[in-house]
C-alpha cells in the first residue's frame, strides 16, 4: 500500500471527511511530509471507493457547493489494521538492526 493510501484511510478511520478534510487530516498525519493536491486526492478516492475500501458518507450543499463526505468500509479497516501490522513489522526489525550496530551519531 502507498502512503497516500495508508494516509487517506488513516484519516477516515475515526469519522467520515470531505476532500478538502482529508487533505488537511492527512497533512497533519505525515507532520506535512504528505501534501495531496486535488487531483491527486480525488482520483485516489475514485480508486479506493472502486476497491470499496471507502464509500461515500453523505452528500451537502455548503454555500452552493457540493461536499461529498467519505467513510472507511469494514473492507478498508481490514485493509488498514493489515498494512498497520506490516509497518509495525517492518518497524521494528529497524530498530533491532540499528540496535545491533550501536549507538548512531548524528
Amino acid at each position: 500500500m502507498r502512503e497516500p493510501t495508508f494516509l487517506i484511510l488513516t484519516a477516515l478511520a475515526a469519522r467520515p471527511l470531505h476532500g478538502y478534510g482529508l487533505i488537511q487530516e492527512v497533512s497533519a498525519l505525515s507532520a506535512g511530509d504528505v501534501v495531496l493536491g486535488a487531483g491527486t486526492l480525488y482520483g485516489a478516492l475514485d480508486r479506493l471507493v472502486e476497491q470499496d475500501l471507502i464509500a461515500v458518507d453523505r452528500e451537502e450543499a455548503v454555500e452552493g457547493r457540493l461536499r461529498r463526505y467519505y467513510r472507511l468500509t469494514d473492507t478498508g479497516a481490514g485493509a488498514l489494521a493489515k498494512e498497520a501490522e506490516r509497518l509495525q513489522r517492518h518497524a521494528r526489525a529497524a530498530a533491532e538492526r540499528l540496535r545491533q550496530r550501536g549507538p548512531v551519531t548524528a
